[in-house]
């Protein structure tokens, strides 16, 4: 019998998190080094994208953590139903 507390404990899911996008020429992509600045479609207080397993699951917003490491504080969840 499987209890409420141990329901998916082994199941994996990937979250990942999209700052923005643009596109670039093959050409441009291999010119670019160190240091080199590629400006995305968001602005710098527009919320973030969250997925979970490639699923579009809600935003959020950028903070850094107590440990000086990148977070995020989620702001609403996509409902799916």
């Amino acid at each position: 019998m499987i209890k409420n507390n141990e329901i998916g404990e082994e199941i994996s899911v990937t979250l990942s998190v999209t700052l923005g996008s643009t596109n670039l020429r093959v050409n441009q992509l291999l010119k670019l080094g160190r240091g080199a600045v590629v400006e995305l479609d968001r602005n710098v207080d527009d919320c973030v994208d969250i997925y979970a397993n490639d699923i579009l699951i809600g935003h959020g917003e950028v903070v850094i953590t107590d440990n000086d490491k990148i977070g995020i504080s989620i702001t609403d969840i996509t409902n799916k139903k």
